[in-house]
C-alpha cells in the first residue's frame, strides 16, 4: 500500500469505523441522528411552527410534521431564497441546489446548509472512497487525476445566496486538497456551456493521467467519445492507459452498459455506484460483486419509508402518510424514501423509489420514482423494470440504446390501451418488430402486473415501438436547454407530452 492510500486511511478511519456501526447497531445510528436533527431545528421558525421544543420521539415527530413534497415545503424555501436566515434549520443557507426536475418539469431549489455539505455530501463521497481503498489497497486514485464536469452557479433571488448544480456546489467548495487530485480546472469544470466544456477537456486534459471518473453516464458518454475522436483513439485506455474507476449515478447504468464496454475494455475498469441527489448522499455500493448499495445511516439523514399504496391511500383520503424506520422495512418492498436532513428538509419526500435487498446490512436498489411509473392500465410499470426489460432486449438481438422514453397510449375510448416507447438506437436490431415482441415478453416476465394486464391482450396491446434517428434526444434536450449537468431523459411519464415533443424534432 503507498503512502497516500495510508494516509488517506487513517484519515478516514473513523467514516470506516462509523460504516461498521451503521452495518451492526442501524436503528440505534439513526436514532442519534434523529435527536441531532431535533436539536438543530429547534431554533428554526420551522421548529417553532411544528413545537419541535415538544417532541419527545419518533411518534411525536411523525404526528407533529406531515409528510411533505416540495410543493408543500416550498413557502418555507422561498422565505431562505429571498435572504430570511434560519427558516428551516439553525444555519444561514447560502446554497441551493438547483435540481431539475425530471418529475414535474419546474425546477427544484434544495437548500444546502455548510452541515449538510460537509457532513453529507462530501461525507457521503469520503466514505464510498474509503471504502473503495479498503477493497483494493494498492489503488491508483490518489496518484493521478479524477475527472468531473460540474454545472455552474448563479446568484439566487436576494443576491445573499447561490444556485445552480449540486455538482457546481460541491466544485466550488471543494477543498484545496482535492482540487489538486481533479481535472479539468474549477474554472472550466463550472462552464455553462457543455460544448465547450468538452472542446477543453480534450484539447488540455487529454495528456493527463486520469485514473478515475464520476457522473452521469448519458453525459459522461458524449464527453469520453469526443476525446476519443480527438486522441484518435480506439479505446479511452488508448488515452488514459491507468483508468480504474467509475463512480457513476443519477441514471440507471444498464442501458450504457454495452457501450461502455465497446470504449473500455471490460474488466480493466471498476464500476461502482453512487446514489446521491440534490437532496443529500444515501448509498453507495460497497461492493464489487453485490449491484445494491449499502445506506449511509450516520450522515446527517434520519430515513422514513412508506408503501406507494400507503401514499396513494393518503393521498386519496387526505389522511397521514402511514410510515416505517429503519428498524421496520422489509426486503423485495417497494417503498418511497422520506428524509429530514440538517438543510432543513422536515419528512420530505424525495420521490424516488428504492427496495431493500439485505437488512444485515441495510442496502437498497432504486426501484424507479414516486411519480416517474406508469399505472394508466393498472400495469405499474416502474423504470426498474424497464431497464431490466430493455437490457435483456438489448442482449438478445445484439442492440445498443442511446436513449429512450415511454408514455401510455389510449385506444378504444380508453377502454383499452398500451405503452408507446420511443427508442434511439447506436446499434439497431436487425428486426426491429422481434426486438418489439422480446421487450413485450420481457416486460410481462419482471412485471406481473404488466403481463396481467397484456394477457389476451384484455386490457393492454402489445408496446408500440417508435425509432428515432442518432441524436434526436440530444437536440432534444437541446431544445430545452437542458444539457449537461444533472438534466435527464424522463423515461416513463403519465401522458404523450414528451413522446409528441420527441417524435416532432
Amino acid at each position: 500500500m503507498s503512502f497516500i492510500n495510508k494516509a488517506f486511511l487513517t484519515y478516514a478511519s473513523g467514516l470506516l469505523k462509523g460504516l461498521d456501526r451503521t452495518r451492526r447497531y442501524p436503528f440505534e445510528v439513526q436514532m442519534k441522528v434523529f435527536r441531532t436533527l431535533l436539536k438543530g431545528g429547534t431554533d428554526s421558525a420551522f421548529g417553532s411552527d411544528h413545537g419541535f421544543s415538544k417532541i419527545g420521539s419518533v411518534e411525536d415527530f411523525q404526528r407533529q410534521v406531515p409528510v411533505r413534497d416540495y410543493n408543500a415545503l416550498y413557502p418555507y424555501i422561498e422565505r431562505l431564497r429571498s435572504g430570511e436566515d434560519y427558516v428551516l434549520w439553525n444555519e444561514k443557507t447560502r446554497f441551493f441546489a438547483k435540481s431539475s426536475g425530471t418529475s414535474s418539469g419546474k425546477s427544484k431549489f434544495i437548500p444546502i446548509t455548510r452541515t449538510n455539505l460537509h457532513g453529507c455530501h462530501y461525507g457521503g463521497m469520503l466514505r464510498m472512497l474509503a471504502n473503495y481503498v479498503q477493497l483494493y489497497p494498492n489503488t491508483r486514485i490518489y496518484s493521478g487525476k479524477s475527472l468531473t464536469m460540474g454545472g455552474s452557479v448563479e446568484p439566487d433571488l436576494s443576491g445573499k445566496s447561490f444556485s445552480g448544480d449540486l455538482s457546481a456546489i460541491l466544485l466550488r467548495n471543494s477543498p484545496a486538497p482535492a482540487e489538486l487530485l481533479r481535472v479539468p480546472d474549477r474554472k472550466t469544470a463550472m462552464m455553462y456551456d457543455f460544448h465547450d466544456k468538452v472542446e477543453i477537456i480534450c484539447r488540455k486534459y487529454s495528456k493527463a493521467n486520469v485514473v478515475s471518473f464520476a457522473g452521469v453516464p448519458s453525459w459522461n458518454l458524449i464527453m469520453l467519445r469526443s476525446v476519443m475522436e480527438y486522441n484518435n483513439a480506439r479505446l479511452l485506455t488508448d488515452v488514459w492507459p491507468h483508468l480504474e474507476l467509475y463512480m457513476h449515478g443519477g441514471i440507471s447504468f444498464e442501458p450504457y452498459r454495452a457501450q461502455y464496454d465497446a470504449i473500455i475494455p471490460p474488466g480493466s475498469v471498476r464500476y461502482f455506484e453512487n446514489y446521491n441527489a440534490s437532496e443529500g448522499y444515501f448509498a453507495f455500493q460497497d461492493d464489487p460483486d453485490d449491484k445494491s448499495m449499502l445506506m449511509t445511516l450516520d450522515n446527517g439523514i434520519f430515513y422514513e419509508f412508506a408503501t406507494l399504496k400507503e401514499l396513494s391511500d393518503a393521498k386519496d383520503n387526505g389522511r397521514p402518510v402511514p410510515t416505517r424506520t429503519i428498524e421496520e422495512v422489509e426486503t423485495g418492498v417497494p417503498y418511497a424514501v422520506i428524509i429530514s436532513t440538517t438543510s432543513g428538509l422536515w419528512r420530505y419526500l424525495i420521490g424516488d423509489v428504492v427496495t431493500f435487498t439485505s437488512l444485515t446490512p441495510h442496502k437498497v436498489m432504486i426501484s424507479g420514482r414516486t411519480q416517474l411509473f406508469i399505472n394508466a392500465f393498472g400495469e405499474e410499470l416502474m423504470i426498474g423494470n424497464a431497464n431490466a426489460a430493455l437490457a435483456a432486449a438489448c442482449k438478445k438481438h445484439n442492440a445498443t440504446i442511446s436513449d429512450f422514453t415511454v408514455a401510455p397510449i389510449f385506444i378504444e375510448g380508453k377502454l383499452k390501451g398500451a405503452h408507446q416507447w420511443v427508442i434511439e438506437f447506436e446499434k439497431a436490431p436487425e428486426d426491429v418488430e422481434a426486438f418489439a415482441d422480446t421487450l413485450d415478453e420481457e416486460l410481462c416476465a419482471c412485471n406481473s402486473d404488466y403481463e396481467a394486464k397484456r394477457t389476451h391482450t384484455m386490457t393492454m396491446e402489445r408496446l408500440h415501438l417508435t425509432v428515432v434517428p442518432e441524436g434526436t434526444f440530444y437536440r432534444w434536450m437541446e431544445s430545452r436547454g437542458k444539457i449537461g449537468g444533472q438534466n435527464k431523459v424522463p423515461r416513463l411519464y403519465s401522458d404523450l407530452r414528451y413522446v409528441d415533443e420527441i417524435l416532432g424534432i
